[in-house]
């Protein structure tokens, strides 16, 4: 994945990783997420993100999702 085709747009628990992935697939953006500490469980390693994830979207999707990133922060806050 190159850092110049994706974009970061949320990092959480596989909670709410979960809840801004399906509202992203809702309006057709295929997320990509990123586990690190589950590579490093497979690999046989500890992990030391504690079960934090990270969605990244193509830039060319990222304004449409960076919309839905923070109206989904701002139900989850309410």
């Amino acid at each position: 994945m190159s850092t110049t085709e994706y974009t970061k747009v949320y990092y959480g628990n596989f909670i709410l990783v979960t809840r801004v992935k399906n509202e992203l697939e809702a309006v057709g953006i295929i997320p990509i997420i990123k586990d690190e500490g589950e590579s490093q469980r497979l690999g046989g390693q500890g992990s030391i993100n504690n079960g934090f994830q990270e969605v990244f979207v193509h830039n060319d999707e990222l304004d449409k999702a960076m919309e839905i990133v923070n109206r989904v922060k701002v139900e989850m806050e309410a």
